[in-house]
């Protein structure tokens, strides 16, 4: 028996190389990467980070949960038709052809899966041109919300564990016509974890196992590659609060359905029940978080008694000292700041060597100081809520 589980094991992880999501997620890191890059310049007129950011630091969580959902599919013999996983595939990849990582939360890429295998069989039972000839004639739903569940406190996982100079800055006009900053929490991540297939050489090794099988009898492992992405502009909260909010009405959207889910083990209608409120929740909870947000002042906004920081280029001298964003830097070198250009007259009257007095998240005065080295950022590597870039060259042009 452990050979065949060996040898199952190595065949699973070999189709994960064949599954196109693992490619296709390659290709939506670079071109969401390219097209940031490209605002970055037009913003700030420097790249801010590189063109993968959207998937650093989420390397680790996705292996643990990976590891994590794999111990509980194959413990509870979680068993999913090759036509699923294909189909998962597809409404992933269709649904991220937009660029819009907010529609890759597994409540729109499982619910929107889980649909049409439900809606499937019974259209084609009430028409002739199409045949079924078995099609997705065998499936558990309840396995399936199940994985939707744990896929959404997943989710929730990857969206708090953002930190707090790893959201992407951006400029852009307030209602009033001033130039504020606004950040998006934005992420992309592939979830690896092993699920069972028919037809292989893995028996029951249990009288209860598979728990929830598909009427085979032999089973295969396969790797299967998830992705899940989300993308909130934050631009009345403060990014780490704004994290802390959607993380957690996330997660209790995902206990929820996680616990309908189970119920549906004994009552299997209330697996559609699971799926629509996952939707419907996650639509509730996107639609509340951005009319919040959008009524709320703006965060970074510009201010009469300093400069409140929008942003720090990773390898700069900012990056070096115990500097955040949402920090308020009130003085330079003595001097009082209340504009970009104030900020940058004061920083360069003292040579190699500058000082700030910083407002911190408490309210409180703190200091820091440095110097510049060979090769550093001349400008410190602090963003502010500034006029963008592009309009500041077209001025000087002119």
């Amino acid at each position: 028996m452990a050979e065949a589980w060996l040898i199952e094991l190595l065949k699973g992880i070999g189709k994960f190389f064949i599954n196109p999501v693992v490619y296709w997620t390659i290709l939506l890191l670079f071109i969401a990467g390219h097209t940031r890059i490209k605002q970055e310049r037009m913003n700030y007129g420097v790249k801010i980070f590189d063109v993968f950011a959207e998937w650093r630091n989420t390397l680790r969580t996705s292996l643990i949960c990976g590891f994590a959902i794999s111990v509980i599919t194959i413990g509870a013999g979680m068993v999913f038709s090759n036509e699923i996983v294909i189909l998962l595939a597809i409404v992933t990849i269709i649904l991220s052809i937009t660029m819009r990582f907010s529609l890759l939360s597994p409540s729109y890429t499982i619910g929107l899966t889980f649909l049409i295998l439900f809606i499937f069989p019974l259209v084609v039972e009430n028409q002739t041109v199409i045949s079924n000839r078995g099609l997705f004639s065998s499936t558990n739903f309840t396995s399936i919300t199940l994985l939707l569940g744990i896929m959404i406190l997943v989710e929730s996982i990857l969206i708090r564990n953002v930190q707090r100079n790893e959201t992407f800055p951006s400029i852009t006009l307030s209602d009033r016509g001033a130039w504020v900053g606004q950040h998006r929490i934005k992420k992309l991540s592939l979830i690896p974890f092993f699920a069972f297939i028919p037809n292989g050489l893995i028996t029951p090794f249990a009288p209860w196992w598979p728990y929830f099988s598909i009427g085979e009898e032999t089973y295969s492992l396969i790797l299967i590659p998830f992705l899940i992405g989300f993308d909130y502009l934050a631009k009345g909260h403060f990014p780490v609060h704004a994290v802390h909010k959607i993380s957690k009405f996330n997660a209790l959207l995902g206990v929820g359905i996680l616990l309908i889910a189970a119920a549906s083990i004994f009552v299997p209608p209330l697996s559609i029940v699971a799926v629509i409120l996952a939707i419907i929740g996650k639509e509730f909870l996107n639609y509340k978080y951005r009319v919040g947000d959008r009524l709320r002042r703006p965060f970074f906004g510009q201010l009469q008694n300093g400069l409140t920081i929008v942003g720090i280029i990773p390898g700069t001298p900012a990056a070096r000292l115990d500097i955040f964003i949402g920090e308020t830097i009130r003085k330079v070198n003595g001097k009082r700041v209340a504009t970009e250009e104030q900020f940058y007259k004061a920083l360069q009257s003292t040579g190699a060597f500058f000082k700030l007095e910083i407002l911190d998240d408490q309210g409180e005065n703190r200091f820091v100081q440095g110097a510049f080295y060979e090769g550093d950022h001349h400008e410190l590597g602090l963003l502010f809520a500034a006029a963008p870039y592009r309009q500041k060259k077209s001025k000087k042009s002119s």
